[in-house]
C-alpha cells in the first residue's frame, strides 16, 4: 500500500485540480474538436441540409398532393351526391308519371268496359225483344193452329180459311193480352 500512496503523491503533484485537464491536452482536444467540427460543417452539414431540404420538399409536396387529392375527392363526392339527388328526383318524377298514366289507363279501361257493357246490354235487350217477338209469333201460330183444329173438331168442319183464321186468332190473343195487362 505504501507504493500506492507514493504513486498517488507523485501524480497529485502533477495535477492540481482533477476537473481541469492539463493545458496541452486541452489545446490538442480543442484543436481536434475545431478540425472535426469544421470538417462536419464544410462536408457533411451541406449534404445533411440538402437531404433534409429534399425530404421537407417531398413531405410538403406529398401534403399538397394529398390536399389536392382530398379536394378532388370532395368535389367528386359532391358531384356524386348531386347526381344521386338528381336520380332520386328523376325516379320520383317517373314514378309520379307512371301513377298518373296508370290512373288514366284505369279510367279509360273502366270507360271502355262501361261502353262495352252498355253495348252488350243493348244487344241483349234487342235480342230478347226479337226472341220475344219470334216466340210470340210462333206461339200465335201454334195457338191459332191448335184453336182452329179444336174448333174444327167441335164444329165438325174444317176451318182452313187462313185469312179468317188469322183474324179470329189475333182477336182472341189480343183479348187475352188485355186481360193479362188489366190483371197486373
Amino acid at each position: 500500500m505504501s507504493q500506492l500512496l507514493i504513486l498517488a503523491q507523485t501524480e497529485g503533484e502533477h495535477l492540481e485540480n482533477p476537473l481541469i485537464p492539463p493545458i496541452p491536452e486541452l489545446v490538442i482536444g480543442l484543436l481536434a474538436f475545431v478540425i472535426v467540427f469544421g470538417f462536419l460543417a464544410k462536408k457533411l452539414l451541406p449534404n445533411i441540409n440538402k437531404v433534409l431540404e429534399e425530404r421537407r420538399e417531398q413531405i410538403e409536396g406529398g401534403i399538397e398532393k394529398a390536399e389536392a387529392a382530398q379536394t378532388e375527392a370532395q368535389s367528386v363526392l359532391e358531384q356524386y351526391k348531386a347526381q344521386l339527388a338528381e336520380a332520386r328526383h328523376e325516379a320520383a318524377r317517373l314514378r309520379q308519371e307512371a301513377q298518373e298514366q296508370g290512373a288514366t289507363l284505369i279510367a279509360e279501361m273502366r270507360a271502355e268496359g262501361q261502353r262495352q257493357r252498355e253495348e252488350i246490354i243493348a244487344a241483349g235487350h234487342s235480342q230478347l225483344e226479337a226472341d220475344r217477338k219470334a216466340a210470340s209469333s210462333a206461339l200465335r201460330q201454334d195457338v191459332g193452329k191448335l184453336a182452329t183444329d179444336l174448333a174444327g173438331k167441335l164444329v165438325g168442319e174444317s176451318l182452313e180459311d187462313h185469312a179468317r183464321q188469322s183474324r179470329v186468332i189475333d182477336r182472341f190473343l189480343d183479348d187475352l193480352e188485355e186481360k193479362a195487362e188489366a190483371a197486373r
